[in-house]
């Protein structure tokens, strides 16, 4: 073998390493790992699993000024009274110079009969965002040295301005018939309002929610139950009246949706919620609107206008 031809190869292969140690980051998420080889990007949380189960690394994003508050009250008696037994602590410096505090321990699940799980957990403190990761595993679905260098290998980006982080939902909104976008959350929902403030009291302004869940399907005579159990779940609002429910086939898929009147808790205005579920093999998208009794004749067409353009991959 030529010199040139072996080094063109050791150039291909050191390339090749370093594609490979590329950070992969979770939809609208800041933050990046090196998953281990068999994990990867969830689609039920921000983060990865293993599919089939066994082991799970998710992330949450806090504001940067939470850092110092959550490494002042994780003690080891704190979590302990969360469930989780700190085996070791210990601060670690992360790449590009970031801090952290890695918990190893061990929390049982608490069903009968249930195994004990591995679990870590780890700070990271950047001057823009503060991550809280979790990382478990079952007994003997992967070894230590794995999940810590995974923790590790954490990296942050920029932040993702607002349309990246609705571009990275797992569906496309192709008509928003006047809404905007206010903030994404968790990588699969996004709340829309129509009007000047960002943050809404006593439903000042109209508020429309959608989001999608990954969960095994549900047959189609439980689907009636579970959209009206998910409806009366808003802690917010009581009293419900429904005025309408229905169950429909558009595009090829199974839909619910619901209409009822209802109290907001807090300004004790009447509203009225419309709820549409679009069921999945895998899950469900569901959409909840909400606003002012006064106003519905106006808004509720405007909220079916976006879900019904709402596209699926």
């Amino acid at each position: 073998m030529s010199l040139r031809v072996l080094v063109a190869l050791l150039a291909s292969l050191v390339l090749a390493d370093a594609a490979l140690a590329e950070p992969v980051y979770p939809p609208g998420s800041r933050f990046g790992f090196e998953p281990i080889q068999d994990m990867q990007v969830s689609r039920r949380f921000t983060g990865f699993e293993r599919p089939g189960g066994g082991a799970t690394v998710s992330v949450v994003e806090l504001p940067p000024q939470d850092y110092g508050a959550l490494t002042a009250s994780f003690t080891t008696d704190s979590l302990k009274a969360q469930g989780l037994t700190v085996k070791n602590r210990e601060e670690i410096t992360l790449g590009d110079n970031k801090k952290g505090i890695l918990f190893t321990g061990e929390q049982p699940i608490e069903q009968p009969g249930a195994p004990t799980i591995a679990k870590w957990v780890l700070l990271v403190a950047d001057p823009s965002v503060t991550g809280l990761v979790i990382g478990q595993t079952l007994p003997g679905a992967e070894t230590d040295e794995a999940m810590r260098k995974m923790l590790t290998s954490v990296r942050v980006r920029a932040a993702l301005s607002l349309d990246q982080q609705v571009s990275a939902l797992p569906f496309r909104i192709t008509e928003t018939a006047g809404f905007r976008p206010v903030r994404v959350l968790a990588g699969n929902s996004v709340l829309y309002t129509d009007g000047p403030k960002d943050q809404m009291n006593s439903l000042e302004q109209p508020i429309l929610v959608l989001a999608e869940a990954v969960q095994p399907p549900l047959p189609a005579e439980q689907r009636d139950a579970f959209a009206k159990a998910a409806l009366y779940s808003n802690q917010t609002m009581k009293d419900f009246a429904i005025e309408r429910a229905q169950s429909f086939r558009q595009n090829g898929a199974d839909w619910h949706e619901l209409v009822a009147r209802a109290t907001d808790i807090p300004s004790g205005m009447p509203v009225v919620v419309s709820q549409t579920i679009r069921f999945k093999p895998d899950g469900y998208f569901r959409a909840v609107g909400v606003v002012k009794a006064q106003d519905r004749e106006a808004i509720l067409p405007r909220f079916r206008k976006v879900v019904d353009a709402v596209q699926f991959p």
